[in-house]
């Protein structure tokens, strides 16, 4: 090369099977350009320039589309002493999520014993190093969410309990020598005795659910709704009133007024929705009362 400015592009086709960035404790997964340039008498120059990749992951699959479910039991002892027992069924609508989704889990966990237990869930974070034909693991806890205390032999039944996932990293699974897996863990903090634990398996992706992709993708897999009033809603409403016993005096049309804001909460539930179905059926006035108004 003659002395001057030279430019030379250099392309590179990605395999589709590469493992997604990453940085653990015991091992990384990296990626870089790397660049030399050869002088005649010199040293060689080298620069590199890193990258990140990330593996697609859609979850818009069968596999990761399908509920995970699991029961467990475990008997309280004390001493030698029968305490009772304590129980546990779980369950999520799927198996893949993508970082900021909320799984709400269903739940119900019954104890049996003479002393109150405490219900807990968590995400927890995987990562296992493979090197020479030795495995070292490290586990992590990524988000968690803790229950109400539950008396002795009573039952508590979570109706969709929401866990939002944070921005961490996808799941690696088809890595030779790294491995990070995430898995939904519902414990029971049992006095005088270990955890009752029950674990869930879990795929983080990175393609996210399509919205008609499948008919688990609905509202409730985000949030949890309860539309128990939509029944109490008549079909066909009543025949409107007469205007003359709607708006009769002060008192009445004070009545008529909307609520304020501490009564908002249930605003679907109580008269408020009466007020709101009386007031849209009200006639108009005359046109003589119209016309003879200031």
């Amino acid at each position: 090369l003659q002395a001057g400015r030279h430019e030379f592009p250099f392309t590179f086709q990605l395999p589709e099977t590469l493992a997604t960035s990453f940085e653990g404790k015991h091992g990384s997964v990296r990626y870089w350009v790397k660049a030399k340039l050869h002088r005649p008498w010199s040293t060689v120059r080298k620069v590199k320039k890193e990258f990140t990749v990330i593996e697609p992951i859609d979850i818009n699959t069968p596999a990761l589309l399908a509920p995970q479910a699991g029961a467990k039991e475990k008997l309280a002892r004390a001493w030698y002493c029968n305490r009772g027992q304590v129980s546990v069924t779980a369950k999520i609508d799927r198996k893949g999520y993508t970082p900021g989704e909320v799984i709400p889990i269903f739940a119900e966990i019954d104890n049996c014993t003479s002393r109150a237990v405490v219900p807990k869930a968590a995400i927890i974070q995987t990562q296992t190093f493979i090197a020479r034909g030795t495995k070292k693991q490290k586990k992590s806890v990524v988000t968690s969410i803790v229950g109400d205390s539950i008396a002795a032999g009573r039952r508590e039944v979570w109706h969709g309990r929401a866990l939002k996932i944070p921005p961490v990293g996808p799941s690696i699974l088809q890595c030779r020598i790294i491995q990070v897996e995430y898995s939904l863990k519902v414990c029971v903090d049992i006095p005088g005795t270990s955890k009752l634990l029950l674990e869930l398996p879990l795929v983080i992706g990175t393609i996210p659910l399509h919205p008609f992709g499948s008919r688990t993708s609905s509202v409730s897999s985000q949030y949890s709704v309860n539309l128990d009033w939509l029944s109490t809603i008549p079909e066909q409403p009543e025949a409107p009133p007469e205007y003359s016993t709607v708006v009769s005096s002060p008192e009445t049309e004070q009545s008529l007024a909307p609520p304020c804001r501490s009564e908002l909460g249930s605003i679907l539930e109580g008269p408020f929705f009466a007020y709101i179905q009386e007031f849209r059926f009200r006639p108009p006035p005359l046109y003589s009362e119209v016309m003879n108004s200031p």
